[in-house]
């Protein structure tokens, strides 16, 4: 039985995939910022899972305070973490700021991530053989970098700019922690669900929601199948010993020729390691 804990754990793939990998036999941690929510969620997980070996904590990923907070709890509580799923998700239809003063999906898809990972690190090599889990999505491959601009603030702000290049730093950080960790038996690998229709996009722009409840419909996959893709990386003896990899549909892809950019990925690694201060 592994300790499993996945963010964004109380609605779409991050919910799925707590059912699935609470069906495995695992112990799953979910993590949601909500405390009503994360309840009604775990109670869930259980009842559909069969599983009672479900817990949950609380995080603002949009907070660094509040992401240390969550680490230094989950130390006191629990002597091991054998998988890391980082899933919690945003955008925003408009360029705002968090506490911290970063753009909010910079600060949210990446950051939080980053900080977390880093903070957990080393109980994760304690626990090794482990893995770490990253949602990108395909979404990167249009992703652009500017570490003089990060969050958009000299203009030219949008939903999908700063979405895509949150998800571009996903699979930058992956490549990056891969090589770090090399020999640590930790595996990290980076993923694109596929299009899932879950609640991230609510905060796209109004004009746009008529259009998304088609698409969602008509195109996109259901959040368990999006789960599935989850379940997989943190699980799946396929993968055993992989690491460094973007995948979709659970099978190996190229990155992003960005991505693959060692020297622009440590400078972003360190402006990172800078920005939530490291």
């Amino acid at each position: 039985m592994k300790t499993i804990l996945v963010t964004g754990a109380t609605s779409g793939i991050g919910l799925e995939a707590s059912v699935t990998l609470a069906r495995e036999g695992h112990k799953v941690v979910l993590v949601g910022r909500d405390e009503a929510k994360t309840r009604r969620t775990v109670d869930e997980v259980k009842q559909r899972s069969g599983s009672s070996n479900v817990e949950s904590m609380l995080c603002d990923f949009s907070s660094q305070a509040s992401i240390r907070a969550f680490a230094e709890g989950y130390r006191a509580k629990y002597d091991r973490l054998d998988v890391l799923v980082n899933n919690a998700g945003t955008v925003n239809e408009h360029r705002t700021l968090t506490k911290d003063g970063i753009e909010s999906t910079f600060a949210v898809n990446h950051l939080g991530y980053f900080l977390l990972t880093n903070l957990l690190l080393d109980l994760i090599v304690k626990s090794a053989p482990a893995r770490i889990v990253v949602v990108s999505s395909a979404g990167h491959y249009r992703g652009t970098m500017d570490l003089d601009d990060l969050g958009f603030e000299k203009g030219g702000y949008g939903i999908m700019k700063a979405y895509t290049r949150s998800k571009l730093a996903n699979v930058m950080m992956t490549r990056s922690l891969a090589k770090r960790l090399e020999g640590k038996g930790v595996t990290v690998n980076a993923l694109h669900p596929g299009g899932v229709a879950t609640s991230i996009w609510d905060g796209a722009p109004k004009w746009s929601q008529p259009i998304l409840s088609v698409v969602k419909k008509l195109v996109l996959i259901t959040p368990e199948q999006g789960g599935k893709t989850l379940s997989y990386l943190a699980t799946s003896p396929e993968v055993e010993g992989t690491t460094g990899k973007y995948f979709e549909k659970n099978k190996q892809k190229g990155c992003a020729p960005l991505a693959r950019d060692e020297a622009l990925a440590e400078k972003v690694w360190v402006k990172s390691a800078e920005l939530v201060k490291l």
